[in-house]
């Protein structure tokens, strides 16, 4: 495979699942995917949950350059051109999503808000941890697929499949 494989992780606000799933993955994939996140309201400032900052730091992911950005810039003309585009959230799942050029597969992987409530942020911190540890578990599946599983005919199947990893 000579080019990345592109993800588009999708979440309402684009600052906590959609952000920690695009760390992961563009870690994980070791260059064999390439992952982008976004969301249909992007949290004001283009700034993510500093929890969710925090926890993949703590956990030794890079978050340097990720921001809070509208799905808007994906549908444009000169946007990079997604393989495959995953909700991570029932909100961004149930909305009308733009038209993606090129017939993307999607996936629909929800995860619980982590940011959501009105815990301490210990709390929170912790729910973070849990989605990152979830998340990894699916992702790294993902990443472990053969070859076949992720061409343009399978992937569609293969993501549904891991909605249940």
């Amino acid at each position: 495979m000579s080019e990345p494989i592109n993800v588009l992780f999708l979440c309402t606000h684009n600052s906590a699942r959609s952000i920690v799933a695009e760390v992961l993955l563009n870690a994980l994939g070791e260059g064999r995917f390439k992952a982008f996140s976004a969301g249909s309201s992007p949290r004001e400032g283009g700034s993510p949950n500093p929890l969710g900052l925090a926890v993949l730091r703590e956990h030794g992911f890079d978050t340097e350059g990720v921001s809070s950005k509208s799905w808007d810039v994906f549908a444009q003309s000169n946007a990079p051109k997604m393989d495959l585009i995953i909700t991570v959230c029932d909100n961004a799942a149930g909305e009308t999503c733009p038209y993606w050029p090129g017939n993307p597969a999607s996936a629909h992987w929800g995860y619980p808000d982590p940011s959501a409530g009105s815990g301490s942020d210990d709390e929170k911190r912790e729910a973070f941890r849990q989605t990152l540890h979830a998340m990894r578990r699916r992702l790294q599946a993902l990443v472990d697929l053969p070859l076949e599983k992720l061409s343009a005919v399978n992937l569609r199947q293969s993501a549904k499949e891991l909605a249940s990893v």
